[in-house]
């Protein structure tokens, strides 16, 4: 594969002119519609909202909530027979992503 370069991700910045140029709708406008859109998926996935929010035809966001787990031993997976001390973990959130069907075809 010598010679061949790979494509740049776009920046925040081009990507809103990208929108404003496709859609005729002001770069500033566009911009406010994705702060919008930051502030509703995270009431949404915060601790009081419902935990799911879909990005309609592109993803589907989740809340997974991880119980506590408690300190122990277990086998090692890398040297059996042997026994490894495991720490103590807190319960945690962790955020999911799942790509919906359009957004499968594309890729």
């Amino acid at each position: 594969m010598a010679g061949t370069e790979t494509a740049k991700p776009k920046s925040k910045s081009e990507i809103l002119a990208a929108l404003a140029e496709s859609t005729g709708i002001a770069r500033k406008d566009i911009a406010k519609v994705f702060e919008e859109l930051s502030a509703l998926i995270g009431k949404e996935i915060g601790k009081k909202g419902p935990g799911v929010f879909a990005v309609p035809g592109l993803m589907k966001i989740t809340v997974v909530q991880k119980p506590a787990t408690k300190a122990g031993t277990k086998p090692n997976p890398f040297k059996p027979g042997e026994m490894m001390k495991v720490a103590a973990k807190p319960a945690s959130r962790k955020v999911k992503l799942r790509p919906l069907k359009a957004l499968k075809e594309m890729a």
